[in-house]
């Protein structure tokens, strides 16, 4: 049984990866099982830039288009940073891999710094790394290529995303908003939702910039108000509920208008499974919402 469908009755909510940050990297050949561990980019640089990568807590991550692509001799890059507000995304492209050290990568913490062309539309990563795990080759790369067709340049294959039991696993860029189980039509709606500012809820994990507890926060009031622009919401942790033994956290979520709610969520025990293919059985939890809350008023931001 594939680590997928094992993982079948899992709720997706809270597992996206913890990602501000984000360092893409054009490579149309093969990957390794890490991306930077590997050394696929070749030991001149993959040292130096694991350490510049970690330091500025920026995820290196390795994409190519659809397909089968050969090698031309330029790569794009994208450097994004995704925040729960102000995100963007600049693209450049490089022919050499050590124009990367080049790169302050400090500057995603702050307002696009314009080394390269701002990207608007929002872009589309699909784990498609089956060296990491099959299910991302298998499920991963029929959603890309067919989202890809429709949409050239704006959809990538990319290196673990960080949950490939949840395959087919997509971000969209620069939001940070990561999806699992899609299918072909829900891939498509979600793109379409990105385009007119508004968030698909099919499939929707989380969104990177939170931690689990504040992305199924921000998801619960989505659930309550589908409409939401994807800009409205502002998510920030909330420690009075700690001393709860059967809780496992709760958020308070802003609106832009100026209401609130507060999230609680509990820890629910699954039996044990395997989280990638190649893995043995163990012991799963999972988020569930335990209560929505809402709060006063405060003044409009």
């Amino acid at each position: 049984m594939s680590c997928s469908v094992a993982a079948t009755e899992l709720s997706l909510l809270g597992t996206a990866a913890h990602v501000t940050g984000w360092l893409c990297i054009e490579h149309p050949g093969a990957w390794g099982h890490d991306v930077i561990g590997d050394e696929v980019l070749g030991p001149e640089i993959t040292a130096e830039l694991a350490a510049r990568t970690t330091a500025a807590k920026v995820r290196p991550t390795l994409i190519r288009r659809p397909g089968r692509n050969e090698f031309t001799g330029t790569r794009t890059v994208l450097l994004v940073s995704s925040r729960p507000e102000g995100s963007w995304c600049e693209r450049f492209e490089i022919t050499d891999l050590r124009q990367l050290l080049d790169i302050d990568l400090h500057l995603v913490d702050g307002p696009p710094p314009g080394i390269g062309a701002r990207v608007d539309e929002p872009l589309v990563l699909v784990c498609a790394h089956g060296k990491r795990d099959q299910c991302c080759a298998r499920l991963g790369r029929p959603i890309a290529a067919t989202l890809g067709a429709a949409h050239p340049d704006r959809v990538w294959e990319a290196s673990h995303t960080g949950g490939h039991r949840f395959a087919p696993a997509v971000v969209l860029l620069p939001s940070g908003l990561t999806y699992g189980r899609v299918d072909a039509d829900a891939a498509e709606a979600m793109l379409a939702a990105a385009d007119t500012g508004a968030v698909s809820l099919t499939g929707l994990r989380g969104r990177s910039c939170y931690d689990p507890i504040g992305q199924l926060a921000e998801v619960a009031v989505r659930e309550r108000f589908p409409a939401l622009p994807a800009d409205a919401l502002v998510v920030e942790p909330d420690s009075s509920h700690t001393a709860d033994p059967t809780l496992a956290g709760a958020a308070v979520v802003t609106h832009r208008d100026g209401r609130r709610w507060r999230v609680t969520a509990r820890t629910v025990p699954a039996p044990p499974r395997k989280a990638s293919c190649g893995g043995a059985p163990k012991p799963a939890t999972y988020l569930e919402t335990a209560a929505v809350e809402e709060l006063s008023v405060q003044a409009h931001r």
